[in-house]
Order: structure tokens, then sequence, then C-alpha cells
């Protein structure tokens, strides 16, 4: 006979947000390229949290070169003060998405202007009070720091309830770790809060493996694809994820064809983009004081074919949903009967909700033998990469594995598009 469990009773550990997606690892990165580069309030947060070059610039599979890091540094200053000053011109309320550990909100708080700063749980409640305690008190209530999770409109709507007038969102560093779903649910979701606020979206993202090869090739000449390929298993390895494999990401050896599909993808989701050069905006930086006048004149000229993207809502567009719409909150009813434990999920599975579902599955493992776990999906709206890794922790956690049943055509694409239909039982 089934037993039946009682999900609410289930106790939420909250350090299984990293687990769940440790992406937010190359966040950490960023941080100590920014002190090591002399930022003042970047170098007390690297030396409050323990930050040191081997943990963050190194892998388990790879250990960065001088020049990788000093490139990486030239390449992650220039966009941090680039977009910021993007930011800061727009005259629109600064939405930076991610916003990692870095002390952008100090900058802005001392300039007097509002910043949302935008991120994983895990990483929002890590930093913001470090972030906050640098900022003199009378400027503090400019900062608003807030979880979110960036393919639900519910949440980045909740973020951002407070703001009058339009935003700025910026993201840097974000599209790269996303699947086609997934990206396509951030555009969706930032088309509707334009539409709503106004403003614009800049990234970095599209051109940033343009951007460092044409950095690399000014330090090291031929050696950058070497450079290049270590730097991209080294961001794999930290983020466990496949890296820049959606239509937002253009590969340089096809850069002009690649721009032309980004442009459509866009267009599908409502939206239109404006490259805007770099070099145009690039301030005078830090970095470039490190190499060789020679070199440090190759990478501005270099900056010049190298655009960060505008984007804006198509004026009286049509979008095409791709994405699912608005769904209900996140819910399991679960049975276990001899050693299979069979699940109903409702809602979506994304960055808030997994660690909840990988609490749930740990704790009901702890106290019945599991050798199997059906799904059945039929109620589930969306599932994002964090939901996927969770599912594959208790595949490999249980001797016959798992089994979905019951997907909608969202979630079975979802699946398809990131080869866990050949991972996992799907009928």
């Amino acid at each position: 006979m089934a037993n039946t469990l009682n999900w609410d009773e289930t106790t939420f550990d909250s350090a299984l947000f990293e687990r769940v997606n440790p992406v937010f690892h190359t966040a950490r990165m960023t941080l100590f390229q920014l002190a090591a580069n002399g930022d003042q309030d970047a170098a007390v947060l690297a030396k409050n949290m323990g930050l040191t070059l081997s943990e963050t610039q190194n892998s388990a599979n790879t250990t960065a070169s001088p020049e990788q890091v000093l490139g990486g540094t030239i390449v992650l200053e220039t966009r941090y003060q680039t977009m910021a000053r993007l930011a800061e011109n727009s005259g629109y309320t600064p939405v930076d998405m991610p916003c990692g550990y870095t002390p952008r909100a100090v900058a802005f708080a001392k300039k007097g202007l509002a910043y949302y700063g935008l991120d994983l749980p895990v990483v929002i409640r890590e930093a913001a009070e470090q972030i906050c305690a640098l900022i003199p008190p009378e400027q503090r209530e400019l900062v608003h720091y807030k979880e979110v999770d960036a393919t639900n409109y519910a949440s980045l709507e909740k973020a951002l309830e407070d703001i009058e007038g339009g935003v700025c969102i910026t993201t840097e560093g974000l599209l790269m770790y996303f699947t086609d779903s997934e990206v396509g649910a951030l555009c969706d979701n930032i088309r509707r809060i334009l539409e709503k606020k106004g403003g614009c979206w800049y990234t970095a993202d599209p051109e940033a493996s343009l951007q460092y090869v044409i950095t690399m090739r000014a330090l090291v000449g031929d050696r950058f694809l070497e450079i290049m390929k270590n730097a991209t298993q080294q961001t794999k390895d930290k983020s466990d994820v496949e890296i820049g494999k959606n239509p937002l990401i253009i590969h340089p050896a096809d850069a002009a064809g690649g721009i032309k599909n980004a442009m459509a993808f866009l267009a599908k989701h409502g939206l239109t983009a404006e490259r805007v050069p770099v070099a145009e905006h690039m301030p005078q930086l830090n970095a470039l004081s490190r190499i060789s006048p020679e070199q440090a004149a190759a990478v501005r000229e270099g900056m010049k074919h190298c655009s960060y993207w505008k984007i804006t809502p198509i004026a009286g567009g049509s979008a095409v949903e791709l994405t699912a719409a608005e769904t209900k909150d996140f819910g399991i009813k679960a049975s276990i009967e001899g050693a299979g434990l069979s699940i109903a999920m409702s809602g979506r599975l994304d960055t808030i909700t997994a660690p909840n579902l990988l609490t749930f599955f740990e704790d009901t493992k702890s106290a019945y033998p599991i050798d199997s776990v059906t799904v059945d999906c039929s109620g589930l709206d969306y599932i994002s990469s964090a939901g996927l890794r969770v599912l594959l922790i208790m595949h490999k956690a249980c001797r016959d594995g798992v089994t979905l049943h019951g997907a909608n055509d969202v979630v079975m694409e979802i699946l398809s598009q990131t080869g866990f239909d050949s991972i996992l039982s799907v009928c």
C-alpha cells in the first residue's frame, strides 16, 4: 500500500542553493579580478569572503596562465565600467541582473542614484549585507537587492514593483549559461517589463566571445586559441553547465551570421536591438596600464569592432509567445510504495523552487529506501536548468533512476533541447 508523504512538512535547506545552481561561482571569479585590478571596494569584499587566486581563477581541470588572468581582467573591466556608464547615462533606474558580488551598488549610491541588484538567492543572501556595509547609512536606502529567477516573470515583476518610471536592465555574463528555452523566457520577461515600465535593456553578452578574442590576440597573438579554449573549459567547470549554446551568443567564426540569427531571435520575442560600439563609451581602464602601449592601442582599436546591445520592445509589435504563460505556485504530491517514490509536480521547477524539491527528496531518501522515482509532470508548467540538475541528482541517487511522464509540449521541448530525454526515462 502506498504511503502518502507530506510535502508541506519539509524544512527547506538553503544550503542546497549552491548544489542546485553552481553558476554563481563564476561571480566570485569576477569579484577577485576587480579586486586584483585595484577596485578598493572589491578588495574589501574579496578579503571578507576569503577569495584566493587559485580558488577563483582555476578549476578542477584548468589552471589559468598569467596571460589568461590578465586578458580576462581587461575584458571584465571594459565591460564593468562601460556598462555602468551606459546605465548611468540612460536616465532610467539601473537594474543589474545578475549583480553578482560586485560593489557597483556602492558607486551608484555615492552618486545619489538608485540601484537594484537582482541575482540568485545564494548570491543575494551572501553578498547584500556585506556590500551595503560599504555604503554610508544615509545612502543605503538607494540600494535594493532582490532574489529572482530571471526566467520567472512573477519574480521579476515583484522585484521591480516599487520602481516608478523606466528601467535600464543590464546583463553581463548571464546569457551564456542559458539554454534556448531559458533565454527565450528571459527575452519574453524583459519585454513585458519594458512594455509596462519603459526603458531599455543593455547586454554585453552577445559579442562577448568576439571581445575576448580581440583582447587576447592583442596580448598573445596566435596563442589566443589555446587560452580561449582553457578559459571556456574553466567557466564550464565552475558553472557546471554547457556555455554559449543559445541563439543570442555569437561565435567569432561567423560573427555576421550570428548577429543576423540573434536579431531574428529577438524579433520573435518582440524585441529589437541597436549595436552600440564599445569604443565610443569605454572610459580609461586601469587594466590597460599593465600592458605595453602597443598592446593597449590594439585593444582600443579592437573595441571599435565590438558592440554591446541596446534592446527595446518593437513598437506596436506582436511577439510570438514561445515560452510558458503565467503559472501557479510550485508544489508536489508524493507517495512511496515499497522502494518506489512517486511525485506529482505542479507549477515551475526553477532556481527558486528546485532546492525545495531536492530537500524533499533527500529527506525522504534518508527515511525510506528508494530505488526508483516516477514523476508525473502533467501539472508542471516549466523546468529550468536548475530543475534539470535536481532530477539528475535524483536519477544518480537511485538504482533504477527517474522516469518522467505526462510532460507538456513546453517541458518536452526543454528535455529534448538539453538532451535530458536521453538521460532520463521519458514516456
